[in-house]
């Protein structure tokens, strides 16, 4: 990737199998049937290369996640939107959580996964497994959307803090999808919100409207 005044070149490599989301790559995204995407993730992935800022060339070297998801569903009438977590565990594990929210704050739908280190099959969250409690919020300068951007998350893997690791994660997209919404890196945690147990993304959609799809 090339821009004005930065430049990548990423070489990222697979460590572990692909994992299935959902059963056998279909997630279920509300309580229909038809409710539903084809979706894989490739956690743990290992990166190297290079970051040019004007003349300085820097090494870099770390793990990333891709996630692919596709579906000919529409969300449910009553969803808003959702919120989501994809996160690389520093002992080789991968978390999934995430939930369809409905305009009061409540969870429409839920699920997600936790595959252990060591090539585990992954276990696949049930609706009822998971829990978001929003611990902090904060509010866009640019839109005046406010977005929790610390949560507490609740799986049948366990009790975890998320936090993002810069506020400012908003991305305005209404020149191009239309879609403003807020994206960002966060850790995670320890339930009490102590020991980093991993890096991964938080996505909040629908805060400041109904995301349109």
């Amino acid at each position: 990737v090339s821009a004005s005044d930065f430049a990548l070149a990423l070489h990222a490599l697979p460590s572990q199998a692909l994992l299935l989301q959902g059963k056998q790559g279909g997630s279920r995204k509300g309580p229909l049937p038809e409710q539903a995407s084809h979706y894989y993730s490739q956690p743990q992935l290992q990166v190297s290369g290079q970051i040019q800022l004007g003349k300085r060339r820097l090494p870099v070297q770390g793990r990333a996640w891709l996630d692919h998801e596709w579906s000919e569903e529409l969300l449910h009438p009553e969803a808003v939107g959702w919120d989501w977590i994809g996160m690389n565990l520093d002992d080789g594990a991968s978390l999934t959580a995430f939930r369809l929210r409905r305009a009061d704050g409540s969870a429409l739908w839920a699920g997600g996964s936790y595959r252990p280190a060591g090539g585990e099959a992954a276990r696949i969250f049930q609706p009822g497994d998971v829990a978001f409690e929003p611990l902090r919020h904060w509010t866009s300068p640019g839109t005046g959307i406010r977005y929790p951007v610390e949560w507490r998350i609740t799986t049948p893997a366990g009790r975890f803090v998320v936090a993002s690791l810069l506020d400012a994660q908003e991305l305005d997209s209404r020149r191009s999808t239309g879609a403003i919404y807020w994206e960002g890196l966060s850790e995670l945690k320890s339930a009490d919100g102590g020991s980093r147990l991993g890096l991964g993304y938080l996505e909040l959609t629908g805060y400041g409207a109904r995301l349109a799809l």
